[in-house]
Order: structure tokens, then sequence, then C-alpha cells
């Protein structure tokens, strides 16, 4: 496109450079033509970020020469390259355009501030660094030689593991929206005008702000006017925050808010086509909510639960109608989390989980389809994530130097960070749940209780392992360190009262191979589709680097063996916690990779 000496464009097309977001750097020229046509520093904004303009922005910019009616597209084009021949409009040669670059100190001053950006947010992406180092190329010895650089350094991105890990995750998304005996059964996706929520707390304020969002009507249920109020002032502050970010218009946001309703009874239910339950993770409350809705809501309503560890089955267990029961786990905070989690039960119709999908993809979120069981595919996958990170604290290794480590692998926040911002009650909640269903591979870690007991509820109340104060940056509290001692000598399991002595790699592995163990589990009990679905999970819902493929990409690229010995021998010394899977353990014998599927499906695998 940059290439021609003019483009026309319809109102509203998007134009941009995505390459970066593949892991490779613009190729036929894009590099060094970019800049020549919309100046330096947008070319460069639009290359690093990945993001697309639309045409009415590019012509504002000079990458459109004119914008016109759909109808007349091939007709003005037409006309247009016919005047180019014949010099009635200018004969432009973006590869030589100079006058949009600015002086050499100019560009310099951009590029060094570029660079030092992309260190900052593009840690362990090669990409954005070397498509820097082609744009300046170009800009010290002209396009041409610019262009000779790019189709070298495309060749070496196109090979790393970077790009593969990327190019695997973009198509593994995609892969999500093939369902069998759900998309391929030539049903039809009924659309949802209403939606009820009940609970307006965090998770359910987000979901309905998902929803409201996206032009969906939605009744807001709580158990009274205070907490109500509560529910829609935080779907309100929702709201205020993409506005002032800059992230929604102010009739947009005019729009949202009045498509929301709020209620305290089931009068306004007789209608919804979707009702999601988002109360507090008690099973008792759950079991009423659904007999109640069931009886409130028409016969074809899908009836749906946010519940993010709780067997469906047990959810559902007082109601008669099982085929419209499904999960639709979302991931904090729900209205700016992509992944949406669709929980089947082996009761679950076709239409129900199509219905789902649709409406996932109606709030813009990328549905992924699971078998249930306690914790689903992804939270059962990462719950080994903060189990392990505790044996290790308790082992003696510190825990900032364990976040520190986790955050330089690439997750957001490392697993102490995480537990203080989803608070201390949640921590306790899961790991309960999870300790009944699987006692063998549970360790019991005092820390969190005894964090508590001496008044620290995370970000909740600014002290937790971290100081948080509003307008700065969270701070390491030392005074969390004589609690972490307690902790410690409480469990007793350093070896000699010794802490281990251990590498920064081996405290990464040891916190996420226990990680790719249990997803070898899930893969193993059929709980996802395919194994792509769970590195797209791993990726939307839990932060994982999207650039590492997802958990089980990355353990493939690492190899399978080297993650089923390591497990083996933390196993003999550490105990149960560790002990590979059957799974990982044929896998890795045999030399097959995690991802490759299952040569006779195990009989678990009715989960789906």
């Amino acid at each position: 496109m940059q290439a021609s000496h003019a483009r026309i464009a319809v109102s509203r097309a998007q134009l941009g450079l995505p390459e970066l977001s593949l892991g490779v750097i613009p190729g036929s020229g894009g590099t060094q033509r970019l800049p020549r046509l919309v100046g330096l520093p947008k070319a460069v904004e639009m290359m690093l970020s990945s993001r697309p303009i639309m045409s009415e922005e590019g012509k504002e910019v000079g990458l459109v020469d004119a914008i016109v009616p759909l109808e007349e597209l091939l007709k003005v084009s037409k006309q247009w390259a016919l005047d180019i021949a014949a010099r009635r409009k200018p004969w432009i040669r973006s590869l030589h355009a100079m006058d949009k670059l600015g002086s050499l100190s100019e560009a310099h001053d951009i590029i060094k501030m570029a660079r030092q950006q992309a260190k900052q947010t593009a840690k362990n992406m090669p990409q954005h660094l070397a498509c820097l180092d082609v744009i300046e190329e170009g800009i010290i010895h002209g396009g041409y030689i610019g262009v000779l650089k790019e189709a070298k350094v495309f060749k070496e991105l196109v090979a790393s593991v970077t790009s593969k890990a990327l190019v695997h995750n973009f198509f593994a998304q995609r892969a999500t929206a093939k369902v069998p005996n759900v998309t391929d059964t030539g049903l039809k996706p009924r659309i949802a005008k209403k939606v009820a929520v009940i609970g307006g707390g965090l998770m359910g304020s987000g979901i309905a702000t998902a929803l409201i969002l996206s032009n969906i009507y939605v009744v807001l249920k709580e158990i009274n006017s205070e907490y109500l109020l509560k529910g829609i002032k935080t779907v309100e502050a929702n709201i205020r925050d993409l506005l002032s970010r800059k992230r929604l218009a102010q009739d947009n946001a005019d729009k949202a808010l009045s498509m929301l309703k709020g209620v305290i009874d089931y009068s306004e239910f007789k209608d919804v086509d979707l009702v999601i339950e988002a109360v507090i993770e008690d099973v008792p409350l759950k079991q009423k909510i659904f007999s109640e809705i069931e009886k409130a809501c028409p016969p074809h309503c899908i009836l749906a639960s946010n519940t993010s560890t709780i067997d469906l089955n047990i959810v559902g267990e007082k109601t008669r109608s099982q085929d419209r029961i499904v999960g639709a786990h979302f991931f904090s905070p729900a209205h700016v989390m992509p992944l949406l989690e669709i929980v089947r039960t082996e009761k679950t119709s076709p239409q129900a989980i199509l219905d789902l999908m649709a409406v996932g993809k109606t709030i813009k979120k990328v549905p992924v389809v699971v078998g249930n069981c306690t914790g689903f595919a992804v939270n059962r996958t990462f719950f080994p994530y903060s189990q392990g990170a505790h044996i290790l604290v308790n082992l003696g290794v510190d825990v900032f130097r364990i976040d520190r480590l986790i955050t330089e692998f690439g997750l957001p926040l490392g697993p102490f960070q995480l537990q203080d911002l989803a608070g201390y009650g949640v921590a306790v909640a899961t790991t309960k749940e999870f300790a009944s269903y699987f006692p063998d591979r549970t360790f019991h870690s005092p820390l969190v209780e005894l964090l508590m007991k001496n008044g620290r509820n995370g970000k909740n109340n600014g002290k937790g392992y971290y100081i948080y104060k509003k307008g700065s940056k969270p701070k390491p509290d030392p005074l969390v360190l004589p609690i972490v001692e307690e902790s410690r000598m409480l469990t007793n399991i350093m070896p000699s009262g010794k802490s281990i002595i251990v590498t920064d790699q081996e405290i990464v592995e040891m916190i996420l191979f226990p990680v790719v163990n249990e997803a070898c589990r899930v893969l193993d009990e059929g709980i996802v589709i395919r194994a792509s679905d769970l590195d797209v999970a791993s990726v939307l819902g839990m932060s994982f680097p999207s650039y590492r493929g997802g958990i089980i990409f990355w353990a493939d690229s690492i190899g399978a063996d080297h993650v089923y010995q390591s497990l083996k021998k933390w196993s003999q010394v550490y105990g149960n916690f560790y002990k590979p899977s059957s799974f990982l353990e044929e896998r890795a014998l045999r030399g097959i990779p995690l991802s490759a599927p299952a040569s006779s499906p195990s009989a678990s695998r009715s989960r789906l």
C-alpha cells in the first residue's frame, strides 16, 4: 500500500502495520515508507503499537490521499491512477520523500526516546528495538539501504522463538471458535438482548459494564438497596475511568449507562435471555439462587454461573434445567480482561454453549469452551503457581526475589503481589477448595493467615507483602519478613533448618513447572478441546507472556523431558507436590510434544 503512488480509502477503513504483534517487522519497505508518508513520530507510534488508525486520521497525517464512498472506490481509484500517469496528479515515490522526516538530530531524539520506552514496555521482545534500528538505518543512509537491512532483519526475526510463539498464539485464538459438536451442528446462535447479572460486587459490576458497553440491556440484581447502589456506582466508575483514558466517547458512555437497570427482586427476569450469577463462592447460596432463577426466567433463558472454582454440577444440583446450566467465568476486571471461559457440563446443550459464545464475541471477549471440574481449565492449571511460590518461601527463598524473577520472566505481577491485589480471602477460599479435591498435591502454608492475623490484607488496607499508597508504586515492606520467618518455623521444611540455595532459573522453573504439570493433567482428562486452547487461556486469563506462546507452547519449547526430569528430582527432595503426572512422564519418555493430540482419548474426555 505504501509503495503506491497514491492511496484511496473508504470511510472508517482501518490502516496499519501490525507485524510487530507477530514478532517480526514490516516488510516490503514498510519501515522506510511509512515515516516518509506520515512523519517519524506517527510512524514509530503506529509500528511499535501495532494498532491501526482509521482512514479519516490517515488522511490527516498523509497516509490517505482521498476518502470516497464504497460504491465509488474503484472508479475514483482508476481515475486517480490515470491522472498520475498523465502527470495531472503528482507522481510521488514515497521511498525517496524527505520532507516529513525532519532533521537528523530530531530523528535521533525521537528514536532514542522510542528505544527507552520499548526497553520498558516490550521486554524480551527483540522486534521492537530491531524495528527502530532499521528505521534509523534508512534515515541515516537512505531508503534503499534501509530496505536492504529491513529484509535481512525480517528474515532473522521470522525464525526466532518469539515470532513463532506470537504466530502460534495468533492462530490458536482463532481456533477457539471451532468447538466440535457445537459449531459444526448447523445450529444458529440466538441473540441475547437482555441479560440479568446477580451480584453487584467487583465481578458482577465488571460483567455488567462489559455488557452495556456492547449495547446489551442489563438488569443488575442485589439483595438490598444499599448493595445495589454500590454496584451501580462501581459500574459508573468503570465507565468514568474509560472516559478519562479516552477509551470511550461521552455519547457512548451515556448510552451504555442508559442500558443498565438495578433491581432487588426477580420481577424483571421474566423476559431475560441470559442470567449470570456472580455472587461469592458459597455453594448453598449459589444453589438457592439457581433454584430461584429457574422459576423466575423464561424456558429459553441460559442459567450461567461466574464461579471460578466450584463444580457446576454442584451449583445446579437443585435445578431441573440441567441443559441450560453453563459456566461463564470472567477474569477480573471483567470489563477489561479479554478471556471468557465457558464451562460445559455433560448435560449442557450445544445451543446454550453456542449462545454464550456469541455473547462473548459481542462483548469483545475470546470465548474458550472447557470441561467441568474444580477450577475448570485456567484456575486449576494455575493453582500450583501460588503453591510453588509458598513452598519456596518456606524453604527460605526471599519473597521479593521470587516476585522480581517472575515479572522478569514476563508475567505482569509476581505471585505475592498478585495475592495482595486479589485479596487474602480469595487465596484462603481457593486453597481450601483445591485442597479438598487435590489433597495429594496441596501445600498448606500458614503465611496468608499469619498476615491477616497481623492486620494485613493486601491492597485492600494498604498493607500486605507490599505497602500501597495512592499515587505511588507498591514498595516491598521489610516489616513482613518476621511474619515470613514465623511461617518458616511453623512449616519447618527447610533442610537442616537452613535456606536452600537455588539459582534464578531454578526459582522460575520451580514455580512454573508444576503449572505445566497440572496443565498436563487437564489435557489428559480432556478438560480442553486442544492444547492450544490452554495456551490462549493462559495468555488472556492469567497474563502469561504472549511472546512465550502460552503455557504448553513454552513447555514444548524448552522440552518436556527437561520439565519431567526437573520435577522428578524435586519430588524426591521436596515431596509429592512436584511429582510428575503420568501424561508428562509418558510424553517426555517417548519424546512426544505435550501439544500433540492424544492418540486415544481417555474415558473422561466425555466432559467435552
